[in-house]
């Protein structure tokens, strides 16, 4: 068991400082401070946190040009070697990293200490893919002097790394999202390296864990400006991350967060930039869920309970929480839609993560239940605030659950976005047919759930072939919150949900998002990567002519 550590303690290990190339940047006067939140109480937190100056960005992203070099040589076991020792480096924090998150996100300790797990297994699940080395996805296709008319060439290619990465912190996935989480594993196990804008919600939390990976860096020998750390917050917040994304050494973005935000990088990336970049952004997700007539007849209550679980989970702030119930009217769907509620006004009230993401959950759950045709099924819509009332009040938020009719659905596009907290909308049909005419009217997703009885397998089918076209990963019978991050997992989907559909910021196939592919024709052996070496020196999976295998060439 982790040894508890006090709150004072632990939040004496925090030094409200951007951490530069595995350094602390020295004391500016002139630095913007900012203080995080405690969205329990809606106070600031007595600590400050310098943000990062205009110098901190410039020697971050050309410290990280230089490291890339290196990384670029370094071998697939070393980048191997660097992942499993944050991880080892991240566990070593204990309870400190806990009662720091708990502090100034408002989230659990469980949830908090799941989340963390979650971190350091996926940063030992890229450490297995980098080490194996077959996520380069090698091709040969050997030469033939000899063939007639025309020789034929030697042809070679494989993923390369795209050069240093800026991440973005994420307000509502403190460790899996934000210093060591998905984005910059997969980047440092591409050979990238990243420099991580921290987010100003929970900045002790990600300059804590940028020290565990700063001091794994130094441990394995690599680069010290392969991993940057900035603090970013208050006026100066939109600055640094706008400074980092024009930054001539950056070559890609990290994003997860709302689509706004991602909209606003990835127009910067494109337009802001004499050499546009590729963005990576999740972003809103509703997550439609379709319950057919015969599996609510069988079970309504059972699977409004595991629904109702899904939609509240950590308050809503689940990237694949449901957010639109597809149902065909009638006594089973009122069954469904009772249990639900009922499920829901059991839920108290809990602290969101912050002030700003508990006023903007509260605006939209007025804005819905103003629309014509909404009314409030389950739990209660807040009351607006006055500029008397915008003072120190705990960031709260309670499930609330709406009901509306197709037709209303599908003339009010307010009702297709996003809303970042525990509701969600029953869209009543009068047919399977209209079920879908729902699929095919909702926005892109990361997700979309089936449940269904048996003998519904036709009513499915027809399902899936429009959703294969609105979401990245289709759930049966299931609840769609929860991401295994495994080798088979999509976590991505079409506009807004991402701006890459084709890619998945989940499981080793996240490493190829930070990678292009580089063909070499003819080229001799001794200028080419070793995963294209004859010998197949490192032994990993390629194709050969056709052939896919580990034998070499």
């Amino acid at each position: 068991m982790t040894k508890r550590v006090g709150l004072a303690k632990a939040m004496e290990m925090v030094r409200g400082r951007s951490i530069v190339g595995g350094r602390a940047v020295s004391t500016q006067p002139s630095a913007a401070v900012f203080r995080a939140l405690d969205p329990s109480t809606g106070r600031d937190i007595d600590r400050g946190y310098q943000a990062a100056s205009e110098s901190d960005i410039e020697e971050a992203c050309e410290q990280a040009w230089d490291a890339f070099h290196d990384l670029c040589k370094v071998t697939c076991q070393e980048r191997a070697r660097l992942l499993d020792r944050i991880a080892g480096a991240i566990n070593d924090l204990g309870q400190a990293l806990i009662e720091v998150g708990v502090r100034e996100t408002g989230l659990s300790a469980a949830r908090l200490r799941a989340e963390r797990d979650r971190t350091t297994s996926t940063l030992a699940l890229f450490a297995r893919a980098a080490g194996e080395g077959s996520w380069v996805r090698a091709s040969i296709d050997r030469g033939d002097t000899s063939r007639r008319p025309f020789p034929k060439a030697d042809i070679r290619s494989m993923l390369r790394p795209l050069g240093p990465v800026a991440v973005f912190g994420t307000c509502g996935f403190p460790l899996a999202s934000s210093s060591a989480g998905g984005d910059v594993a997969s980047a440092l196990a591409a050979g990238c390296p990243a420099v991580v804008k921290g987010h100003p919600m929970h900045p002790g939390v990600g300059e804590l864990v940028a020290r565990a990976v700063c001091d794994a860096v130094e441990q394995t020998g690599m680069h010290p400006g392969a991993y940057s750390f900035l603090h970013a917050g208050g006026a100066h917040d939109h600055e640094v991350g706008r400074r980092l994304v024009v930054h001539p050494s950056i070559r890609a973005v990290g994003f997860t967060g709302s689509t706004r935000g991602g909209i606003a990088l990835a127009d910067l990336a494109r337009e802001g930039r004499d050499d546009p970049i590729p963005v990576f952004a999740q972003m809103g997700s509703t997550n439609p869920v379709f319950l057919l007539p015969g599996a609510l007849e069988k079970d309504a209550e059972r699977i409004g309970e595991r629904i109702a679980g899904s939609l509240s989970n950590s308050v809503g702030q689940m990237c694949t929480c449901p957010g639109l119930i597809f149902v065909v009217r009638g006594d089973s769907s009122e069954r469904f839609a009772r249990s639900v509620a009922s499920k829901l006004r059991e839920k108290m009230p809990e602290t969101m993560v912050g002030r700003r993401t508990g006023d903007e959950y509260a605006r939209r759950l007025r804005a819905v239940s103003d629309i014509p045709g909404v009314s409030v099924r389950g739990g209660s819509v807040p009351e607006g605030r006055g500029a008397q009332d915008d003072r120190e009040r705990p960031a709260v938020g309670a499930p609330c659950l709406f009901t509306t009719k197709l037709r209303t659905f599908l003339h009010t596009p307010a009702l297709h976005a996003e809303t970042f907290g525990a509701s969600a909308v029953i869209v009543e049909c009068d047919r399977f047919e209209d079920l879908e005419d729902g699929a095919s009217a909702v926005m892109g997703s990361l997700t979309g759930t089936v449940w269904h009885a048996r003998g519904e397998e036709a009513l499915v089918g027809r399902l899936v072939e429009i959703l294969e076209r609105r979401v990245g990963r289709i759930v049966f019978n299931g609840a769609p919150t929860g991401v295994e991050v495994c080798a088979s997992m999509m976590h991505g989907g079409p506009y807004p949900s991402g701006t890459m559909p084709s890619t998945t910021g989940a499981g080793p196939q996240a490493i190829e998002r930070w990678a292009r592919r580089v063909c070499y024709q003819d080229a001799p052996e001794g200028v080419l990567p070793a995963e294209l070496h004859d010998a197949n020196p490192l032994k990993i999976r390629r194709v050969v002519d056709g052939r896919a295998g580990v034998d070499a060439a």
